[in-house]
């Protein structure tokens, strides 16, 4: 009587042990500061002192000063040209008047220097300059001659005729690729973003993990303790003993594994959002997610007008079109140069200002092949080619980019319906299994029953987390495809001023 009384209290207090969740860990050690971390919190991090979020700034900042460069040719340019001073003491080759050369010896100081205002002509593709400039020369010899030479002003044309504009070309292409570089770099952002949910979800899984393998290990501890018990009684057979035996090792194992597994990724979590390395960090997981239903045609016109593909698309569509019009401008080069001014010479310098004379000339410059062999028109079928080939691939990326989102956005819709299943499923499980907990303790289920009800209860926990992931995955996708907050309804924006001034 007294043999069954005990029996009776030590199952009693067993239970009401496996039944409590415990999660209670190792001892910290004084130099570890444990932080609570939310998911909101992790991405504002990220977002904040990444590596990944430093690379995406530069970028940006990179593409911002090349279009402020294209900007900039657009604009008049001061440019002042000088050469102070040119010695020159050296004997060069004269032709006499009855046509033999002679030697001469040239001894001299030479300075010059030029102001100009240059202002390239998008319209025509020409270069029109300003220019006022002043030479001078002195002889060293005996003579002690000087002489100055000033061209107040000049009004000089550079213009290709029937060439290829290469400036109204980068109008057309450079602002595109700027377009282009601020919707990669809000893309970027939530890739960051995307980033840090994947390394968050992996310390999250990791950490129950730890907490599954410890509670099973006591779980296992005791049920085999229990078993010692009703075996001394004959209730079990020798053979379940051995079996809680192995599973009480088997829990060791797993939980020396996951707790390695738990310090890896809460490395990586930590490296990746610049924490000092004393911080242990606790993943808090918020229970509310926004119950979001996409249409798929929305989706796509957002993906169309705010996502870099679209700009990327236009940008390489337009540079294959270039690419034919440089081949076809190769054809023939005629250059037209105009030059109208005044210019002055005297020995004196404010004289050489005041006698001023016409200074005109016109230049019609060109290079027609008559025989190459067919190089220049072999130069323009390449281009077209590579054209066709760049809108067929455009064609396809197009599809492809298309399609994608159609999936992305189908599984995202779908993936409410997956957390609700596994949440669920999550609940039955973990109450199925401490049912079968008591039920072994009665003896009416073998280990073989409880042992199935355990990995179900963990197996059921890991897939919680799991749906819950790619929830916020895929939610966080479509934001970066689309640049479209939609809990908000606005689109994902960022004033780039500031941040290329930072």
């Amino acid at each position: 009587m007294k043999l069954k009384t005990l029996s009776i209290g030590i199952l009693l207090g067993c239970t009401l042990q496996i039944q409590a969740v415990t999660i209670a860990g190792t001892a910290e050690q004084d130099s570890t500061h444990r932080r609570g971390i939310t998911l909101k919190e992790a991405i504002f991090l990220a977002r904040l002192q990444s590596v990944d979020a430093a690379v995406a700034l530069n970028e940006l900042k990179t593409a911002y000063w090349e279009y402020r460069t294209f900007r900039a040719d657009l604009l008049p340019e001061i440019n002042f040209n000088a050469t102070l001073p040119i010695y020159n003491k050296s004997y060069s080759a004269y032709q006499q008047e009855n046509g033999s050369y002679t030697y001469v010896r040239n001894n001299m100081l030479e300075m010059n220097g030029s102001l100009s205002i240059d202002q390239n002509i998008w319209l025509t593709g020409g270069t029109l300059s300003l220019t006022t400039s002043l030479d001078y020369i002195q002889q060293l010899d005996n003579s002690k001659d000087k002489q100055f030479m000033s061209v107040p002003v000049v009004l000089q044309l550079n213009q290709p005729i029937f060439g290829t504009n290469n400036i109204r070309w980068k109008r057309r292409i450079e602002p595109v690729r700027y377009k282009e570089a601020k919707a990669a770099f809000l893309s970027a952002t939530e890739e960051v973003t995307m980033t840090t949910i994947n390394y968050f979800f992996n310390l999250l899984l990791a950490k129950e993990n730890v907490n599954i393998a410890r509670q099973n290990l006591e779980n296992a501890g005791k049920l085999y303790e229990v078993a010692l018990a009703k075996r001394r009684m004959g209730q079990i057979s020798e053979n379940d003993v051995l079996q809680l035996r192995l599973n009480v090792l088997n829990a060791q194992s797993t939980l020396t594994g996951n707790e390695s597994s738990l310090k890896s990724h809460m490395f990586t979590l930590r490296s990746f959002l610049a924490l000092n390395e004393t911080d242990e960090l606790e993943p808090i997981l918020s229970d509310s997610i926004p119950q979001i239903q996409l249409n798929y045609q929305e989706v796509l016109d957002k993906a169309l007008q705010n996502n870099s593909f679209a700009h990327n698309i236009r940008r390489r569509q337009l540079e294959a079109d270039y690419e034919v019009a440089k081949a076809k401008g190769n054809l023939r080069e005629i250059t037209l140069f105009a030059q109208v001014g005044l210019t002055g010479t005297d020995r004196d310098f404010h004289s050489s200002y005041s006698r001023l004379k016409d200074n005109q000339i016109v230049q019609v410059g060109m290079k027609i092949p008559i025989l190459d062999w067919g190089k220049r028109r072999g130069q323009v079928k390449v281009a077209e080619s590579n054209r066709k080939v760049t809108e067929s691939r455009l064609r396809q990326e197009s599809m492809n980019f298309n399609q994608n989102l159609f999936v992305l956005t189908e599984q995202f819709n779908n993936q409410y319906m997956q957390l609700k299943i596994a949440d669920e499923a999550d609940r039955i499980a973990q109450k199925r299994y401490h049912t079968n907990v008591e039920t072994f303790m009665v003896g009416k289920i073998s280990t073989l029953d409880l042992n199935d009800a355990q990995v179900s209860k963990d197996e059921a926990r890991r897939k919680h987390i799991q749906e819950l992931f790619y929830y916020w995955y895929y939610y966080y996708q479509l934001r970066s495809l689309t640049l479209w907050d939609f809990a908000l309804n606005t689109n994902i924006d960022a004033d780039f001023e500031a941040l290329i001034k930072e």
